[in-house]
């Protein structure tokens, strides 16, 4: 864990700031939608608990053996899951997705400002809730058909993010939707699964609509990282992985990093641009974090306004296969 963790969340957490939408990027060529989890201020704890998705929590035996399954909502520290190089839950945990995010994948946080006190509560006890459920082995809940436990497409983090807003903390007008799956089609549930930046931008809207404030930090992919996954079958170093901006259903789903062209996409990344605030890098030579970009963000009308504009720009400059200077800027941008 880098040196001075501690100093530069602390800096971090002097803006006051309630809760933080953590949105992973992708690791895989085509298809990457990254990963979606909530985190939670917990000043008494000196540290905002994130709330996470079990990818292995899916009733898969071999997953047993290998993975920690006891969860499906696992809970740990933000300095554990962004900078940890061991887990609180074990040898088990899943390195770079339990924890320590940026060793694999760049994080980008929504922070969002006057959160209620209860509306945080109310979050915390239904992933609790989603816990007791799981092992359990509840069925036909309000948020999920059939048994509870993980499914990449029916109940993955953007569902269960987007569930608890919507039945712990009444969000009763955000849009969680429900893929069916029949036999041998499980790939045609991917139409209508929830993507977690398409998640992230309705909740966005639900936030603005409440009046709450909000910003962006960028946790930038630690470009030197040595780490390998212990548990994976063919042994890559998380640096050579690509680093993909979580892409919205569309063509750009299965385009490589750097050849986002669609709209939704475009937009998604230059509003996250626009309300950025901090971008943190580790120093690989320090062994230390850097503050290494600091704005002033926009307000999110304001933000929303600018991103659509560029978008549209940007996207119908793709089209043409043109040679143009886009006018929007990705969150991820040096």
């Amino acid at each position: 864990m880098p040196s001075n963790v501690d100093a530069i969340e602390a800096q971090l957490a002097r803006d006051p700031y309630d809760m933080e939408l953590l949105i992973s990027f992708g690791t895989s060529k085509g298809g990457s939608a990254g990963h979606l989890a909530l985190a939670l201020r917990d000043d008494a704890a000196h540290d905002d608990i994130v709330h996470s998705a079990n990818f292995y929590a899916d009733r898969d035996p071999k997953h047993d053996a290998d993975f920690y399954t006891s969860e499906l909502m696992t809970r740990v520290p933000k300095k554990e899951y962004l900078f940890g190089t061991s887990s609180s839950l074990g040898a088990k945990a899943a390195f770079g997705l339990d924890y320590g995010e940026i060793y694999k994948r760049s994080v980008v946080a929504i922070r969002v400002y006057g959160v209620p006190a209860a509306d945080k509560q109310a979050l915390a006890a239904y992933f609790e809730r989603m816990n007791d459920d799981y092992r359990n082995r509840a069925r036909d809940t309000e948020y999920h058909d059939g048994e509870v436990r993980y499914d990449y497409f029916r109940l993955n983090c953007a569902k269960t993010i987007g569930a608890a807003f919507k039945y712990g903390a009444g969000y009763k007008d955000l849009d969680v939707t429900t893929a069916k799956v029949f036999k041998r089609r499980r790939v045609a549930a991917l139409a209508h699964a929830n993507i977690p930046m398409e998640m992230a931008m309705k909740l966005l809207e639900q936030w603005n609509a409440r009046g709450y404030a909000m910003d962006v930090v960028l946790y930038r992919k630690y470009r030197g990282s040595p780490y390998v996954d212990p548990h994976a079958e063919e042994k890559i170093a998380f640096k050579d992985l690509p680093n993909r901006i979580p892409s919205v259903m569309s063509i750009d789903f299965t385009n490589d990093e750097t050849e986002y062209e669609d709209y939704d996409n475009l937009f998604a990344m230059y509003l996250l641009h626009n309300m950025g605030k901090y971008a943190v890098r580790v120093d690989g030579a320090a062994r230390a974090l850097e503050i290494d970009r600091l704005m002033t963000p926009m307000a999110y009308a304001d933000a929303k306004a600018l991103a659509e504009r560029n978008a549209e720009a940007d996207s119908k400059g793709f089209l043409r296969r043109l040679l143009f200077r886009p006018k929007g800027t990705r969150v991820d941008a040096d």
